[in-house]
C-alpha cells in the first residue's frame, strides 16, 4: 500500500464510516504523495448560494445566472476557505493542476473572473476540504474505510451532488447497499 498514488481518484466512503464528515461520501483526491492527500467532498450541497457567497465576501456577482449556484461542503479543513475545483485550469494566482484538465485554485482571483462571467467552463465551489497526514489515507484503504475508482470529469461537473456516489458506486459495478458494514480480508 505504500507506492499507492491516488490523484484523480474517487474515494467512496464505506458503509461503516462513522465520521459525520464522510459518512455517505464521494470524495475527489486533487493530492497525494508522501505527505499527505488532500481532496474535496463532491457530493454535500450546503445551504448557501454563490449569490451569497458573493455578498459575503463582497465581490460583484454580474454573471446573475450563477447567483443560485449551490456551494458545496468540501471537507472539515479550512471551511471558512473557498476551494475551486474546475475545468479548464487556466492561469489562476493559486492553481494546483491535478489531472485532465481539471485544476484546483484557491486566489481569489478566479472568484473575479467568475463573478465577471470570465471563469472556467465547469466549476465546483466548496468550502473546505478534505486532508489526511502522510500515511494516514493508506491506513483508512488499509482497514477497508474507502473504495477507490479512477474519476471522471462527468461525474465531478456534470451530475447533480445527490447523484455524485450512486454513479461512482456504478462505475465499480456495485451498490451501496449490497455493501457489508464489516470489514473483511480473505
Amino acid at each position: 500500500m505504500q507506492n499507492v498514488n491516488l490523484i484523480h481518484h474517487f474515494l467512496i466512503a464505506m458503509p461503516r464510516m462513522e465520521d459525520p464528515y464522510f459518512s455517505r461520501t464521494l470524495t475527489y483526491i486533487c493530492e497525494h504523495d508522501d505527505r499527505g492527500a488532500m481532496g474535496i467532498v463532491l457530493n454535500r450541497a450546503t445551504e448557501m448560494t454563490l449569490g451569497a457567497l458573493y455578498e459575503q465576501i463582497q465581490i460583484p456577482l454580474e454573471a446573475l445566472d450563477l447567483a443560485g449556484r449551490t456551494i458545496h461542503f468540501g471537507g472539515p479543513v479550512q471551511m471558512d476557505r473557498g476551494f475551486v475545483l474546475h475545468q479548464p485550469e487556466g492561469s489562476w494566482q493559486s492553481t494546483l493542476p491535478v489531472q485532465d484538465g481539471i485544476a484546483l485554485t484557491t486566489s481569489k482571483d478566479i472568484l473575479v473572473a467568475v463573478g465577471r462571467g470570465e471563469g472556467p467552463k465547469k466549476m465546483l465551489v466548496t468550502l473546505g476540504y478534505a486532508g489526511w497526514g502522510a500515511g494516514q489515507l493508506e491506513q483508512e484503504l488499509a482497514q477497508n474505510a474507502w473504495l477507490t475508482v479512477p474519476a471522471t470529469e462527468e461525474v465531478i461537473f456534470d451530475l447533480p451532488a445527490d447523484a455524485r456516489l450512486q454513479a461512482a458506486m456504478d462505475m465499480l459495478g456495485v451498490n451501496f447497499g449490497s455493501l457489508s458494514e464489516e470489514a473483511g480480508h480473505a
